[in-house]
């Protein structure tokens, strides 16, 4: 995901999404999701609003928080930086450009450069099975990744050109 001027945290638009969508059938995936992409995380505050609305403890909200990977609780880098980790690009060597990419970003999984351009993050299956390895930035997949290609695609996302909201 890619964000340029990432909006800060706002109460009233996290309350007026909860209101939106509480009614829905199984409304907690729907409006942790909403909130994520509108804040691109779900700050702990979301939690102390989400919990009450849908008659859920904070634990029960945290709960389902932590059991799915798709969402964070820190707000990630100015891009996040997914490396498929499914059998099919790792017998297309996954597995070392794994490792190339956390020796050269500096970082594990789940962790943002020191810059706060890049958040590394794990997918399980991209749909790109026969050109792996395969990355994802934001919503563009990016296929027959190797360490060169890797390399080539952080330098042009540090050389980006953010746009200031």
């Amino acid at each position: 995901m890619t964000m340029p001027g990432v909006a800060g945290w706002e109460p009233t638009a996290a309350q007026a999404i909860i209101d939106q969508l509480k009614s829905k059938p199984g409304a907690l995936l729907p409006i942790l999701h909403a909130i994520q992409d509108r804040f691109s995380y779900i700050p702990e505050e979301a939690v102390a609003l989400i919990a009450p609305a849908l008659k859920l403890t904070r634990a029960e909200v945290h709960g389902v928080i932590s059991f799915y990977h798709h969402f964070r609780t820190h707000q990630p880098g100015r891009h996040v930086v997914e490396i498929c980790r499914a059998e099919a690009c790792q017998a297309r060597g996954a597995r070392a450009l794994e490792a190339h990419a956390k020796s050269a970003l500096g970082v594990d999984y789940h962790q943002t450069t020191t810059d706060r351009t890049v958040t590394l993050e794990p997918v399980y299956c991209l749909g790109n099975c026969a050109c792996g390895p395969s990355v994802r930035v934001g919503d563009e997949i990016h296929a027959a990744v190797n360490a060169q290609r890797f390399d080539e695609l952080v330098e042009s996302l540090k050389t980006e050109r953010v746009e200031v909201q």
